[in-house]
């Protein structure tokens, strides 16, 4: 069985040190979904819906959460991020939602680039909800990492 990093000897959480580790460039990038319905969706790309720019407001709202990774999740590293961007892809009945962040660093992004997708996602929902309370969040994940002592990751 795999040692989880993120306890000690004696099973409590902690920190990982990393102050020995190499920093290389890493990226990770996250997807997500929101099915919702086509009276929804045709707001979003019509661009009436009430509360503005349904996409550009969750794409703002995703970096923005990049940034403050560290400060949500207990053991995760304050990091000096390059770059995040949060894109959208319309279907008939789901948005999905990608974000990527890349940092030169001796940690990952994927916490980051998980981070920064959910919270586009649930930026969509709350300014969406009061026409469409049924949308779903789904299958948010990591589809891609690479850097790193445990190199490239690709989702099937």
């Amino acid at each position: 069985m795999a040692r989880l990093s993120h306890l000690d000897d004696k099973g409590q959480a902690h920190m990982v040190d990393v102050s020995g580790k190499d920093v290389t460039s890493r990226v990770a990038i996250a997807r997500g979904r929101v099915l919702a319905g086509a009276e929804t969706l045709a707001l979003i790309s019509s661009g009436t819906a009430r509360k503005g720019d349904v996409l550009a407001t969750a794409r703002i709202a995703g970096i923005m959460a990049a940034k403050k990774t560290s400060d949500l999740i207990p053991l995760c590293h304050p990091l000096m991020i390059s770059k995040v961007s949060v894109e959208f892809s319309l279907a008939e009945r789901h948005i999905d939602v990608e974000a990527t962040v890349k940092v030169e660093g001796k940690t990952g992004v994927e916490m980051e680039a998980l981070t920064a997708c959910a919270v586009a996602c649930l930026t969509i929902y709350d300014m969406l909800k009061a026409v469409d309370r049924a949308m779903t969040i789904t299958d948010v994940r990591v589809v891609e990492k690479t850097g790193g002592k445990s190199g490239t990751y690709k989702a099937e």
